[in-house]
C-alpha cells in the first residue's frame, strides 16, 4: 500500500471535530417531555409512561444524573461501607459466586450420587435440602409420613457417612438449611469428619437455622423460641471459636416471597428477623461481631429484573447500617447473600419456559452481587428434579460465569441512574416498613399480630388481579397456552415404604452400638444443657455422643425438655400461576369425567383479514381455560354464520369482525343465534363504545372479550355455568 493510500485511509477514520457536536443543541428534560406529550396525541402522559410497581414505586420513563442528587451511597466504592456495591472490593474478579445447586434426594445413597455429579460438573458447594423431620430434630423412624420425602432424612452417623463420604468438607463449603435443629446437624457433620480423621475445625459454609422463618412457613414450633435461641447461641459461639469459616444462622426471605410479597416486604421482614437474632444472641452473651458474622441471608429473586437488583443492593446497604448501629465492626457489617431463583414465578404448564425465567432471575441475582446462587429446576413446580433438570440449571450458572463473563466488571449496575435511584427508593420504603415492624415489638410480635400476613396478602391479591386481567403475563398459562403439551411424568414416592426402610436402617444402627456408652454420653449432653445451652462445651459433648451412637433425635430429646408450642397464622405460600392452574385442571378433570369438553364456536365474519386478528385473540383468551375452539375461515352472511353456529352444538359463541362492520352485523346476527338457542353464551370480540354496548346487549350479546377484560373471572364463570366446577 502506498503512503498516499495510508494517508487517505487514516483521513477516512478521523474523528469529527468538536464543533461538529456543538451543532446539535443539548435538549432539556422539559423539551423532551414536551415532545413526548406531542407524540402521545393527547393521551395522559403519566398514565402512559410512568409504571407503578407492586412496591408502590413509580418508575419514570427516563432517568437523569439529577436523580442521584443527595444519594450518598453513590459515592461509595466496592468493598466499602455501606457495601451497596458489594462486600468485596474486587467483586467476582478474584472469587466468583458459589454455584450452589439444591439437592433434595430422600435416599442417602442417591444423594451421594447427585452431589458427586454436581461437584464433578461445575458445582462448588454441597447444598443439601433436609426433610421436615430432620429440620425438627426428629429421627426418620419416629416421624409422621408427611415429614418424610421432600429432602434427605439424616438421623445417624451412618446416614451422613453414606451421603457425604469421599467429599472434602475441609475445602468444599456446605449449605444446609437446618430448620430448627442446627446444633444437631452440626454435631452430625463434625462427628463425621472426626470419625474419618478429618479436621472438623475446617468446616465451612453454612449449616443454618431460622426458627422464625420456619415458624412463618409452617405456623407452629414444638418448643418456645427461647429454646431455639439458646441452641442458636451455643452453636454460634462454638462455630466462631472452632471453625471461623462456618455460619450457623440462615435468615430466609422465601416464606414471604413465595406468599406473594413484593421486594420491599421481603427485604423488610428479613431485616427484622436479622435484628431479632442479633438482639437475642447479645442477650445470651454472643457479641455483635460474632452474631452478625454468623448470619447468611437467603433471598428469592423474581422476574422483575431491575427491582431484584435494587433489592439486593438495598439489603446490603441497610444491613450495614443496622450492624453499625449495634456497634459492629466494618467486617461484621457485610451481608453475606445466598439467593435462589423464585419458586413463586414457576409454572406447572409449559414448564420448559421456566428455563427462561430462571436465566433472567439468575442474571438479576448476579448483577445484584450475590455470594452464592441456586438456579431453580425448570420442573420443580411439578416433580423432584431429575438428571436433566439438574444439568440445565447448573449449566445456566456455568454459562453466565464462563461464557457470558458476568464475573466482570465489579458492580455492573453501579452508576446506572435508574438502578441507583431505584436502590435508594427500595431502601427508603423498606426502612419505613421495617420501622413499623419494630414499632409493634419486632418480627415475632408482628407475625403474632398478622402484620406481615396481611400486608403480603394485599400484595398477593394485587398480583393475582394483574394476572387475572392479563396485565401481567405467565407465558403458557394465562397467555399463549399450549393445549397439546404432554404433562411431565411424576415419579411416585411411597412415604410408608420409605419410613419402613428408615425404621429398619435406624434399628440396625442402634443394635450395633454400645448402649451403656451412648447413654452415658447423652447424660453428659443433658448436664451440659442444664448449665445453659449457650455453654460452648455443649457442642463438644454432643459430637462425642454422636460418635458413641446417639442419633439426631436423641440429641434433640436431651437438650429440649419443656415442650411449649409456639403458633401463628402461617404465610399463605403458593405460586403465581395457582388460580389459572387450578382452573385448567378443573377443565381437564371435567373432560376425564365426561369424555367431552366445552366447545366455543368462532363466528368469524367476512374474509380472513377482516376477522383473523380478533379470532386469534379470542382463541388465546378462551384456551387459557382449556376450552375447545371451533374455528373457520369466515362467513359471508349473518344467516350462514348463525346457522353454522347453531349446528355446531357449541354452548359458547364469539362474534369476530371489525368495529366498522359491527353496527350492521351484530344486531341481526346475535338475534338469530339467540332465537335459535337461548341458552348459548354469546360474546363479541372487542369493546365497543358504551352506547353500542347497550344496543348489542339488547340484541343478545352477553359480554365482550377484549384486552382489558378480566380473563380469569370470565373463564371461571363459564366453568361454573357449564357445570365444570
Amino acid at each position: 500500500m502506498s503512503n498516499q493510500n495510508v494517508e487517505n485511509k487514516e483521513t477516512d477514520h478521523e474523528e469529527p471535530p468538536a464543533r461538529f457536536f456543538a451543532e446539535f443543541p443539548y435538549p432539556t428534560y422539559e423539551e423532551w417531555r414536551a415532545e413526548s406529550e406531542k407524540a402521545l396525541k393527547g393521551a395522559n402522559w403519566e398514565k402512559k409512561l410512568i409504571t407503578k410497581t407492586y412496591e408502590g414505586i413509580n418508575l419514570q420513563p427516563m432517568y437523569r444524573m439529577e436523580d442521584l442528587e443527595g444519594l450518598t451511597h453513590c459515592e461509595s466504592l466496592p468493598g466499602s461501607f455501606p457495601f451497596v456495591r458489594g462486600s468485596n472490593a474486587m467483586g467476582y474478579l478474584d472469587k466468583p459466586w458459589e454455584i450452589s445447586q439444591e439437592c433434595a434426594e430422600p435416599f442417602a445413597v442417591k444423594m451421594h450420587e447427585v452431589l458427586q455429579q454436581e461437584l464433578n460438573k461445575g458445582g462448588t458447594t454441597i447444598h443439601v435440602v433436609a426433610d421436615k423431620a430432620t429440620l425438627n430434630g426428629i429421627d426418620g423412624d419416629k416421624a409422621d409420613d408427611a415429614y418424610l420425602g421432600k429432602g434427605i432424612s439424616l438421623s445417624t452417623l451412618d446416614d451422613v457417612q453414606q451421603a457425604f463420604h469421599g467429599f472434602d468438607l475441609e475445602k468444599t463449603p456446605l449449605l444446609i438449611f437446618a430448620g430448627t435443629s442446627g446444633m444437631q446437624l452440626l454435631s452430625l457433620f463434625a462427628a463425621l469428619m472426626k470419625a474419618n480423621g478429618r479436621d472438623y475445625h475446617q468446616l465451612k459454609g453454612c449449616i443454618g437455622v431460622d426458627p422464625i422463618g420456619y415458624l412463618a412457613t409452617v405456623g407452629e414450633l414444638s418448643y418456645s423460641l427461647d429454646t431455639y435461641y439458646d441452641e442458636m447461641a451455643a452453636t454460634a459461639n462454638w462455630a466462631h471459636d472452632n471453625t471461623k469459616q462456618l455460619r450457623t444462622i440462615l435468615v430466609q426471605g422465601h416464606p414471604y416471597h413465595n406468599s406473594g410479597a413484593n421486594a420491599v416486604q421481603e427485604l423488610a421482614f428479613v431485616l427484622a428477623t436479622g435484628v431479632e437474632y442479633l438482639q437475642k444472641m447479645q442477650q445470651r452473651g454472643v457479641s455483635i461481631d460474632v452474631a452478625a458474622k454468623q448470619i447468611v441471608f437467603s433471598f428469592s429473586v423474581g422476574t422483575n429484573f431491575f427491582m431484584e437488583i435494587a433489592k439486593l443492593r438495598a439489603g446490603r446497604m441497610l444491613w450495614a447500617q443496622i450492624v453499625e448501629a449495634f456497634g459492629g465492626t466494618q467486617e461484621a457489617q457485610k451481608m453475606y447473600i445466598h439467593a435462589r431463583t423464585s419458586a413463586f414465578t414457576k409454572s406447572v404448564y409449559d414448564p420448559y419456559v421456566n428455563m427462561l425465567r430462571t436465566t433472567t432471575e439468575a442474571f438479576s441475582a448476579i448483577v445484584g452481587g450475590v455470594d452464592s446462587l441456586h438456579v431453580g429446576y425448570f420442573d420443580e413446580a411439578v416433580r423432584p428434579a431429575d438428571d436433566f433438570s439438574h444439568r440445565i440449571a447448573r449449566n445456566t450458572q456455568i454459562m453466565l460465569q464462563q461464557e457470558c463473563n458476568l464475573t466482570q466488571p465489579v458492580d455492573p449496575a453501579g452508576g446506572s441512574w435508574y438502578i441507583e435511584k431505584l436502590t435508594s427508593e427500595v431502601a427508603e420504603k423498606t426502612w419505613n416498613l421495617f420501622q413499623e415492624v419494630e414499632a409493634v415489638g419486632g418480627i415475632v410480635e408482628s407475625l403474632q399480630q398478622n402484620l406481615p400476613q396481611e400486608r403480603v396478602e394485599v400484595t398477593a391479591k394485587s398480583k393475582a388481579d394483574g394476572l387475572a386481567k392479563r396485565k401481567d403475563v405467565i407465558l403458557g398459562t394465562n397467555m399463549y397456552p399450549n393445549l397439546l403439551e404432554k404433562p411431565l411424568e411424576v415419579p411416585v414416592f411411597d412415604a410408608r415404604i420409605f419410613k419402613e426402610q428408615r425404621k429398619n436402617q435406624i434399628n440396625d444402627y442402634r443394635l450395633d452400638i454400645d448402649d451403656v456408652e451412648c447413654k452415658s454420653r447423652l447424660e453428659e449432653v443433658e448436664q451440659s444443657s442444664l448449665k445453659g445451652t449457650a455453654e460452648k462445651s455443649l457442642l463438644e459433648v454432643a459430637i462425642t455422643a454422636i460418635l458413641s451412637g446417639a442419633t439426631l433425635g436423641d440429641i434433640t430429646n436431651v437438650i429440649r425438655k419443656n415442650q411449649n408450642v409456639t403458633s401463628i397464622n402461617p404465610m399463605n405460600i403458593h405460586s403465581a400461576d395457582e388460580q389459572y392452574r387450578q382452573m385448567r385442571q378443573r377443565t381437564e378433570a371435567y373432560i376425564e369425567r365426561t369424555g367431552k369438553n366445552v366447545e366455543v364456536f368462532l363466528v368469524n365474519m367476512g374474509e380472513i383479514p377482516q376477522h383473523k386478528a380478533r379470532a386469534d385473540f379470542v382463541s388465546g383468551f378462551l384456551e387459557v381455560g382449556a376450552f375447545t375452539m371451533l374455528k373457520n375461515n369466515g362467513f359471508a352472511t349473518v344467516e350462514e354464520a348463525a346457522k353454522a353456529a347453531l349446528e355446531s352444538g357449541a354452548t359458547i359463541a364469539v362474534i369476530c369482525s371489525t368495529d366498522a362492520t359491527y353496527p350492521e352485523l351484530v344486531p341481526p346476527l346475535a338475534k338469530l343465534i339467540k332465537e335459535g338457542n337461548p341458552q348459548i353464551t354469546l360474546f363479541l370480540a372487542g369493546l365497543p363504545p358504551e352506547d353500542l354496548q347497550l344496543v348489542y346487549k339488547e340484541a343478545g350479546i352477553d359480554d365482550f372479550i377484549h384486552v382489558r377484560a378480566n380473563c380469569y373471572k370470565m373463564l371461571a364463570k363459564l366453568q361454573k355455568d357449564r357445570g365444570i366446577v
